[in-house]
Protein backbone atom coordinates (compact mmCIF):
# COMPACT_ATOMS: atom_id res chain seq x y z
CA UNK A 1 0.00 0.00 0.00
CA UNK A 2 1.26 3.23 -1.02
CA UNK A 3 2.18 5.73 1.51
CA UNK A 4 0.35 8.52 -0.38
CA UNK A 5 -2.83 6.37 1.05
CA UNK A 6 -2.35 6.61 4.50
CA UNK A 7 -3.94 10.07 6.48
CA UNK A 8 -1.35 12.49 5.87
CA UNK A 9 -1.00 12.97 9.94
CA UNK A 10 0.12 9.34 10.18
CA UNK A 11 2.43 9.15 6.87
CA UNK A 12 5.39 10.04 8.79
CA UNK A 13 5.22 7.44 11.34
CA UNK A 14 4.13 4.52 9.01
CA UNK A 15 6.68 4.90 6.37
CA UNK A 16 9.19 4.14 9.08
CA UNK A 17 7.49 1.05 10.01
CA UNK A 18 8.84 -1.97 8.05
CA UNK A 19 7.13 -4.75 6.42
CA UNK A 20 7.22 -7.19 9.67
CA UNK A 21 6.64 -10.81 8.67
CA UNK A 22 4.97 -12.24 12.12
CA UNK A 23 3.34 -14.68 10.23
CA UNK A 24 6.77 -16.10 10.36
CA UNK A 25 7.14 -18.79 13.32
CA UNK A 26 11.34 -18.27 14.35
CA UNK A 27 10.32 -14.42 14.74
CA UNK A 28 6.94 -14.86 16.29
CA UNK A 29 9.50 -17.12 18.77
CA UNK A 30 11.91 -14.32 18.96
CA UNK A 31 9.59 -11.47 19.75
CA UNK A 32 7.91 -14.15 22.55
CA UNK A 33 10.94 -14.26 24.49
CA UNK A 34 12.31 -11.10 24.40
CA UNK A 35 9.05 -9.80 25.23
CA UNK A 36 9.10 -11.39 28.73
CA UNK A 37 12.18 -9.03 29.57
CA UNK A 38 9.07 -6.31 28.83
CA UNK A 39 6.91 -6.56 31.46
CA UNK A 40 7.44 -4.63 34.33
CA UNK A 41 5.33 -1.79 35.05
CA UNK A 42 6.79 1.78 34.90
CA UNK A 43 5.91 3.50 38.12
CA UNK A 44 3.19 6.31 37.04
CA UNK A 45 1.98 9.22 39.83
CA UNK A 46 -1.08 8.89 40.72
CA UNK A 47 -1.78 5.13 39.72
CA UNK A 48 -1.16 2.09 41.80
CA UNK A 49 0.14 -0.64 39.50
CA UNK A 50 -0.20 -4.61 40.90
CA UNK A 51 0.24 -7.60 38.95
CA UNK A 52 -1.88 -10.81 40.01
CA UNK A 53 -1.07 -14.44 38.56
CA UNK A 54 -3.06 -16.85 38.21
CA UNK A 55 -0.58 -19.33 37.14
CA UNK A 56 -1.39 -19.92 33.33
CA UNK A 57 -2.47 -16.63 33.06
CA UNK A 58 -3.10 -13.10 35.27
CA UNK A 59 -3.81 -9.58 34.96
CA UNK A 60 -2.51 -6.19 35.64
CA UNK A 61 -4.38 -3.95 37.60
CA UNK A 62 -4.43 0.08 37.48
CA UNK A 63 -6.31 2.03 39.90
CA UNK A 64 -6.05 5.72 40.42
CA UNK A 65 -5.03 6.60 44.08
CA UNK A 66 -8.02 7.78 46.32
CA UNK A 67 -11.81 7.69 45.55
CA UNK A 68 -12.63 6.55 42.26
CA UNK A 69 -15.86 6.47 39.99
CA UNK A 70 -17.05 2.57 40.60
CA UNK A 71 -16.33 1.72 37.10
CA UNK A 72 -14.49 -0.72 35.36
CA UNK A 73 -12.69 -1.50 32.19
CA UNK A 74 -11.31 -4.75 31.27
CA UNK A 75 -8.53 -4.46 28.76
CA UNK A 76 -7.32 -6.69 26.65
CA UNK A 77 -4.04 -6.15 24.73
CA UNK A 78 -3.33 -7.04 20.73
CA UNK A 79 -0.54 -9.05 18.79
CA UNK A 80 -2.13 -11.12 16.05
CA UNK A 81 -2.77 -13.82 19.16
CA UNK A 82 0.92 -14.25 18.54
CA UNK A 83 2.55 -11.83 20.64
CA UNK A 84 2.10 -8.75 23.17
CA UNK A 85 1.90 -9.49 26.82
CA UNK A 86 0.01 -7.17 30.19
CA UNK A 87 3.16 -4.03 29.31
CA UNK A 88 1.55 -3.43 25.50
CA UNK A 89 -1.10 -0.84 26.09
CA UNK A 90 0.24 0.17 30.15
CA UNK A 91 0.14 3.67 28.23
CA UNK A 92 -3.34 3.67 27.13
CA UNK A 93 -4.65 1.53 30.25
CA UNK A 94 -3.08 4.24 32.85
CA UNK A 95 -4.00 6.82 30.54
CA UNK A 96 -8.00 5.62 31.06
CA UNK A 97 -7.39 5.15 34.56
CA UNK A 98 -6.23 8.74 34.93
CA UNK A 99 -8.70 10.68 32.67
CA UNK A 100 -11.72 8.96 33.39
CA UNK A 101 -11.33 7.53 37.13
CA UNK A 102 -11.93 4.11 36.61
CA UNK A 103 -9.88 1.02 37.59
CA UNK A 104 -8.31 -0.73 34.55
CA UNK A 105 -7.83 -4.69 34.18
CA UNK A 106 -5.57 -5.76 31.40
CA UNK A 107 -5.30 -9.63 30.91
CA UNK A 108 -2.21 -11.14 30.33
CA UNK A 109 -3.26 -14.37 28.04
CA UNK A 110 -1.65 -17.03 26.84
CA UNK A 111 -0.43 -16.69 23.13
CA UNK A 112 -0.42 -19.27 20.35
CA UNK A 113 1.03 -21.01 18.55
CA UNK A 114 2.06 -22.88 21.86
CA UNK A 115 -1.31 -22.13 22.91
CA UNK A 116 -3.84 -21.92 20.35
CA UNK A 117 -7.88 -21.51 21.07
CA UNK A 118 -9.50 -21.77 23.34
CA UNK A 119 -6.63 -20.84 26.04
CA UNK A 120 -6.62 -16.97 25.71
CA UNK A 121 -10.40 -17.39 25.40
CA UNK A 122 -10.44 -18.93 28.89
CA UNK A 123 -7.93 -16.93 30.20
CA UNK A 124 -9.98 -13.94 29.18
CA UNK A 125 -12.95 -15.38 30.88
CA UNK A 126 -11.03 -16.48 33.97
CA UNK A 127 -10.23 -12.96 34.28
CA UNK A 128 -13.56 -11.65 33.86
CA UNK A 129 -15.07 -13.96 36.67
CA UNK A 130 -11.54 -12.86 38.66
CA UNK A 131 -12.94 -9.16 38.51
CA UNK A 132 -16.74 -10.29 39.44
CA UNK A 133 -15.01 -12.11 42.42
CA UNK A 134 -12.79 -9.05 43.81
CA UNK A 135 -14.99 -6.36 42.88
CA UNK A 136 -15.81 -4.86 45.99
CA UNK A 137 -11.81 -4.77 46.41
CA UNK A 138 -11.13 -3.34 43.17
CA UNK A 139 -13.27 -0.89 43.67
CA UNK A 140 -15.64 -1.61 40.93
CA UNK A 141 -19.77 -2.02 40.75
CA UNK A 142 -19.98 -5.52 38.59
CA UNK A 143 -22.39 -4.09 36.55
CA UNK A 144 -20.48 -0.78 35.09
CA UNK A 145 -17.75 -2.87 33.57
CA UNK A 146 -16.99 -2.43 29.88
CA UNK A 147 -14.64 -5.16 28.35
CA UNK A 148 -12.31 -3.67 25.44
CA UNK A 149 -9.15 -4.72 23.47
CA UNK A 150 -7.52 -3.79 19.91
CA UNK A 151 -6.77 -5.77 17.27
CA UNK A 152 -6.83 -9.68 18.47
CA UNK A 153 -7.51 -8.24 21.94
CA UNK A 154 -10.74 -6.53 20.21
CA UNK A 155 -11.72 -10.11 18.47
CA UNK A 156 -10.77 -11.60 22.35
CA UNK A 157 -13.04 -9.10 23.82
CA UNK A 158 -16.07 -9.70 21.58
CA UNK A 159 -16.00 -13.12 21.93
CA UNK A 160 -15.50 -12.90 25.22
CA UNK A 161 -18.74 -10.58 25.43
CA UNK A 162 -20.33 -13.47 23.58
CA UNK A 163 -19.85 -16.15 25.79
CA UNK A 164 -20.42 -13.96 28.80
CA UNK A 165 -23.84 -13.53 26.91
CA UNK A 166 -24.32 -17.29 26.92
CA UNK A 167 -23.07 -18.34 30.33
CA UNK A 168 -25.90 -15.88 31.92
CA UNK A 169 -24.98 -13.72 35.27
CA UNK A 170 -23.96 -10.46 35.64
CA UNK A 171 -23.16 -9.19 32.18
CA UNK A 172 -20.95 -6.01 30.78
CA UNK A 173 -22.16 -2.73 30.49
CA UNK A 174 -20.74 -2.17 26.53
CA UNK A 175 -17.84 -3.59 24.25
CA UNK A 176 -15.47 -1.37 22.97
CA UNK A 177 -13.28 -2.38 19.73
CA UNK A 178 -10.73 -1.34 18.11
CA UNK A 179 -9.86 -2.23 14.71
CA UNK A 180 -11.01 -5.63 15.95
CA UNK A 181 -9.22 -9.31 14.73
CA UNK A 182 -12.75 -11.15 14.03
CA UNK A 183 -13.53 -13.17 11.04
CA UNK A 184 -10.60 -15.87 10.02
CA UNK A 185 -12.14 -15.54 6.52
CA UNK A 186 -10.31 -12.22 5.41
CA UNK A 187 -7.65 -14.24 5.76
CA UNK A 188 -8.34 -16.67 2.79
CA UNK A 189 -8.61 -13.90 0.38
CA UNK A 190 -5.51 -14.26 -1.14
CA UNK A 191 -6.36 -11.14 -3.57
CA UNK A 192 -5.77 -9.22 -1.20
CA UNK A 193 -1.84 -10.12 -0.34
CA UNK A 194 -0.90 -7.96 -3.40
CA UNK A 195 -2.16 -4.47 -1.46
CA UNK A 196 0.40 -5.28 1.21
CA UNK A 197 -1.58 -3.16 3.83
CA UNK A 198 0.42 -1.20 6.04
CA UNK A 199 1.55 -3.01 9.31
CA UNK A 200 -0.67 -5.83 9.41
CA UNK A 201 -0.64 -7.74 5.93
CA UNK A 202 -2.93 -10.20 4.92
CA UNK A 203 -0.25 -12.69 4.84
CA UNK A 204 0.16 -11.96 8.57
CA UNK A 205 -3.27 -12.36 9.29
CA UNK A 206 -3.72 -15.77 7.15
CA UNK A 207 -0.49 -17.09 9.31
CA UNK A 208 -1.79 -15.71 12.61
CA UNK A 209 -5.44 -17.12 12.29
CA UNK A 210 -3.55 -20.70 11.54
CA UNK A 211 -1.76 -20.18 14.65
CA UNK A 212 -4.33 -19.21 16.93
CA UNK A 213 -6.78 -21.63 15.45
CA UNK A 214 -4.69 -24.86 15.07
CA UNK A 215 -6.08 -25.12 11.70
CA UNK A 216 -5.94 -23.46 8.70
CA UNK A 217 -8.32 -20.38 8.26
CA UNK A 218 -11.68 -20.29 6.78
CA UNK A 219 -12.97 -24.05 7.17
CA UNK A 220 -16.93 -24.71 7.39
CA UNK A 221 -16.68 -24.98 11.26
CA UNK A 222 -14.95 -23.89 14.08
CA UNK A 223 -15.55 -23.54 17.20
CA UNK A 224 -17.89 -21.25 19.08
CA UNK A 225 -15.81 -17.46 20.42
CA UNK A 226 -13.19 -18.33 18.53
CA UNK A 227 -13.65 -15.62 15.44
CA UNK A 228 -16.73 -14.07 16.51
CA UNK A 229 -18.16 -12.87 13.25
CA UNK A 230 -18.88 -16.15 12.47
CA UNK A 231 -22.16 -15.69 15.15
CA UNK A 232 -25.34 -15.72 13.76
CA UNK A 233 -26.94 -14.49 16.62
CA UNK A 234 -25.82 -11.42 18.07
CA UNK A 235 -28.83 -10.14 19.80
CA UNK A 236 -28.64 -9.56 23.27
CA UNK A 237 -25.14 -8.23 23.59
CA UNK A 238 -24.66 -5.22 25.17
CA UNK A 239 -24.29 -1.82 23.20
CA UNK A 240 -20.98 -1.37 21.66
CA UNK A 241 -18.65 0.95 20.14
CA UNK A 242 -16.41 0.04 16.87
CA UNK A 243 -12.89 2.24 15.99
CA UNK A 244 -11.16 1.95 12.99
CA UNK A 245 -9.62 3.04 9.84
CA UNK A 246 -11.16 2.59 6.28
CA UNK A 247 -7.58 1.32 5.06
CA UNK A 248 -6.86 -1.13 7.64
CA UNK A 249 -7.18 -4.92 6.34
CA UNK A 250 -9.67 -5.46 8.95
CA UNK A 251 -12.10 -2.61 7.89
CA UNK A 252 -13.93 -4.35 5.93
CA UNK A 253 -14.70 -6.98 8.75
CA UNK A 254 -15.56 -4.34 11.42
CA UNK A 255 -17.99 -2.41 9.41
CA UNK A 256 -19.61 -5.81 8.77
CA UNK A 257 -19.90 -7.33 12.31
CA UNK A 258 -21.37 -3.34 13.36
CA UNK A 259 -23.99 -3.76 11.18
CA UNK A 260 -24.98 -7.26 11.87
CA UNK A 261 -24.77 -6.12 15.73
CA UNK A 262 -27.27 -3.48 14.48
CA UNK A 263 -29.63 -5.41 12.78
CA UNK A 264 -29.67 -7.74 16.03
CA UNK A 265 -31.26 -5.03 17.70
CA UNK A 266 -27.80 -3.71 19.50
CA UNK A 267 -27.08 -0.25 19.83
CA UNK A 268 -23.61 0.09 17.89
CA UNK A 269 -21.86 2.99 17.54
CA UNK A 270 -18.79 2.70 14.53
CA UNK A 271 -16.65 5.32 14.24
CA UNK A 272 -13.94 5.16 11.05
CA UNK A 273 -10.62 7.23 10.29
CA UNK A 274 -10.11 7.71 7.01
CA UNK A 275 -6.84 6.80 5.83
CA UNK A 276 -5.89 5.18 8.90
CA UNK A 277 -4.05 1.71 8.83
CA UNK A 278 -4.25 -0.83 11.26
CA UNK A 279 -3.39 0.03 14.95
CA UNK A 280 -2.85 3.84 13.99
CA UNK A 281 -3.62 5.16 17.32
CA UNK A 282 -0.88 2.95 18.88
CA UNK A 283 1.16 4.26 16.87
CA UNK A 284 1.03 7.67 16.37
CA UNK A 285 -1.11 8.34 19.42
CA UNK A 286 -0.47 12.37 19.41
CA UNK A 287 -1.95 12.60 15.76
CA UNK A 288 -5.37 14.70 15.71
CA UNK A 289 -6.75 11.53 13.93
CA UNK A 290 -5.74 9.22 17.11
CA UNK A 291 -7.02 12.02 19.53
CA UNK A 292 -10.61 12.07 17.41
CA UNK A 293 -10.55 8.33 18.10
CA UNK A 294 -10.03 8.43 21.61
CA UNK A 295 -12.65 11.24 22.02
CA UNK A 296 -14.57 9.36 20.27
CA UNK A 297 -14.38 5.58 22.39
CA UNK A 298 -14.28 8.01 26.04
CA UNK A 299 -17.41 9.49 24.68
CA UNK A 300 -19.12 6.15 24.31
CA UNK A 301 -17.34 4.81 28.07
CA UNK A 302 -18.19 7.82 29.82
CA UNK A 303 -22.30 7.42 28.60
CA UNK A 304 -22.00 3.58 29.18
CA UNK A 305 -20.65 3.97 32.47
CA UNK A 306 -22.03 7.05 33.74
CA UNK A 307 -19.41 8.90 34.50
Amino acid sequence: MKIENVNPQLQKAYSRIPAIPFHNPALIRLIQFISKFQKKPKPVPGIAIEDYNFGNSGVRVYKPRGATSGAGLLWIHGGGYVIGNVATNDRECTDYANNLNITVISVDYRLAPQHPFPAACDDCFIAWQWVLNNAANLGVSPDRIVISGQSAGGGLAAGLVQRIHDSGGIQPAGQALFCPMLDDRTAIRTELDALKHRLWSSKNNRGAWAHYLGQAPGLARLPPYSAPARRENLSGLPTSWIGVGDIDLLYEESLRYAEHLTNAGVNCELKVIPGGPHGFEAVAPTAPVSIELFESNYQFLRRVLAL
